[in-house]
């Protein structure tokens, strides 16, 4: 399967619409020719030099332009959006080696040393350009990466995930069956999703490969509800795809309902876990779609189980489930020795199969540590030691949380430890703990519990201010504690380490 002949395929649709951001929209033919153009430029520029290319900005449609043109040309695209701080942004060029950024968007590029084309030269090399086709012996092959996203990482730097053609491919043809029944000439998807955040790859890729629409969402939009529901009037959305909180937020309004979006015919959430109560609430406004929960982390691209959510599933006193593995999959649950465990049991799991990474970009050592080699049925596929607990329970899987100190908030994965890391990089702060505080089963929000080296004359919530905007150009906006809690000494363990379990019980 070739994703990029996939999509170019509904150029030869009369002016049939590709995607739609605003009040602006780009068809099929515009995708590929502009994609085209901009794809000779990369080789003419860069020729066998396969390093990969980040690709700049927010939700404008030169994004979807770009991450073709790198393909196309042969090299990976690495999405990274324009809410980042530029201290991530750096760390995310040093580690990838770009040679070239395409920004759609405003970039600080002082200290930058990369090529950097702006949306203008961008869209003048798309002109000069016009009416070229790039030599398809350049573009990704099956086996080669298609993209790399990057996710947080422990050390208080992100990782960048490798997915290959295949691994997307894979993700694909098992990801048509869940939307077969909503198919059709005029199918409609949301994006929600930022472009950095692998869920985006669900919407962005079922909808471009089976010849739909994508609607995409910024953040302005998103966070005026106005706005919002103005959107979605004016959208003919039949295929959802967000993570469960921004349901959870829509489902808040009353106007949340089938008058509102009388096209849809399918919710499709990943990225944490989706409650009961939401799920129950869901089918109550809409009684014409259905609710599929899915599960999957961005090393085994996107999601590797599926189920339609029942009644009796969301009635139940049990969470719900994550699903049924997919298709050339297996998912192993595992003891902390690395036994294999029998259904019912709970432990880590393995994901095995084609949709998997090939590992992070340039991290030897944590690839060793995360990926490996498993024989099933006698072929041999990648593997990925998730951290993620679950069990089995008559083929469906269920998920028990994390092994680590990994946590999921919004459907951004993150690490504990980075958070950590970056706020003791504020010159006051002498130790800090960070705590997610649960709510129902679901991590709502963070909280940091600091302690600082020095006195202040200023109340201890305007200490907790200045270390939110001190934060700022550390780290996303999403990884920031809410709330932030002084104190003068952290509790510690007999052996000497912070005891998180007496903070815990005390702060929450």
């Amino acid at each position: 399967m070739d994703i990029i002949e996939m999509i170019d395929k509904f150029s030869t649709y009369d002016k049939k619409i590709a995607y739609t951001y605003r009040d602006s929209t780009i068809s099929f033919d515009t995708l590929k020719q502009k994609s085209d153009a901009l794809s000779c430029y990369i080789i003419e520029e860069y020729k066998d030099d396969k390093t990969p290319i980040i690709v700049y900005g927010h939700k404008k449609a030169e994004m979807i332009i770009c991450f073709l043109a790198c393909v196309k040309a042969g090299h990976a695209y690495i999405p990274v959006d324009y809410t980042l701080p530029i201290e991530r942004i750096n760390n995310i060029i040093e580690n990838s080696r770009a040679k070239l950024i395409l920004s759609s968007e405003k970039l600080d590029n002082s200290g930058l040393t990369q090529k950097i084309l702006d949306l203008e030269l961008i869209n003048e090399i798309i002109s000069r350009y016009s009416g070229n086709n790039p030599d398809i012996s350049f573009r990704v092959k099956s086996d080669e990466t298609y993209y790399i996203i990057y996710t947080s990482g422990s050390t208080g730097n992100p990782k960048g995930v490798q997915i290959t053609m295949s691994a997307l491919a894979s993700f694909v043809k098992w990801g048509f069956n869940l939307i077969d029944k909503c198919k059709n000439g005029n199918t409609v998807f949301l994006n929600q999703a930022p472009y950095s955040f692998d869920l985006s790859v669900m919407d962005l890729y079922l909808s471009l490969t089976s010849g739909s629409t994508l609607h995409a969402l910024d953040k302005d939009t998103m966070a005026n509800f106005s706005a919002l529901f103005n959107e979605f009037e004016n959208s003919d959305i039949s295929i959802w795809v967000s993570t469960p909180s921004f349901a959870e937020m829509c489902l808040s309004d009353k106007k949340f309902n089938s008058e509102l979006l009388p096209k849809l015919k399918l919710f499709l959430f990943c990225g944490e876990v989706l409650s009961n109560t939401c799920a129950k609430n869901l089918y109550q406004r809409f009684n014409r779609a259905d609710v599929v929960n899915m599960y999957g982390p961005t090393e085994s691209t996107v999601a590797v189980t599926a189920v339609t959510i029942t009644n009796e599933m969301y009635e139940s006193t049990e969470p719900l489930t994550i699903g049924y593995v997919k298709e050339n999959c297996s998912i192993l649950i595992a003891d902390t020795d690395g036994n294999y465990l029998p259904e019912g049991e709970k432990g880590e799991m393995y994901i095995v199969g084609d949709s998997v990474s090939t590992g992070y970009y340039r991290n030897d050592e944590l690839n060793k540590q995360k990926f490996s080699i498993k024989e099933i049925d006698g072929v041999k596929r990648r593997c990925y030691k998730t951290g993620d607990l679950g069990y089995f329970k008559e083929k469906l899987l269920y998920y028990s949380g994390r092994a680590d100190s990994q946590i999921k908030l919004n459907g951004y994965r993150i690490e504990i430890e980075d958070i950590e890391n970056n706020i003791r990089k504020i010159d006051y702060i002498k130790n800090v703990v960070v705590i997610p505080k649960n709510e129902e089963g679901k991590i709502k929000y963070l909280i940091a519990v600091v302690v600082l080296n020095r006195d202040f004359e200023e109340a201890n919530f305007k200490i907790g201010l200045k270390i939110k905007k001190d934060l700022k150009v550390l780290i996303p906006d999403y990884m920031i504690p809410r709330k932030v809690d002084i104190i003068e000494s952290l509790p510690m363990t007999a052996n000497g380490k912070v005891n998180r379990k007496e903070l815990m019980e005390r702060i929450l």
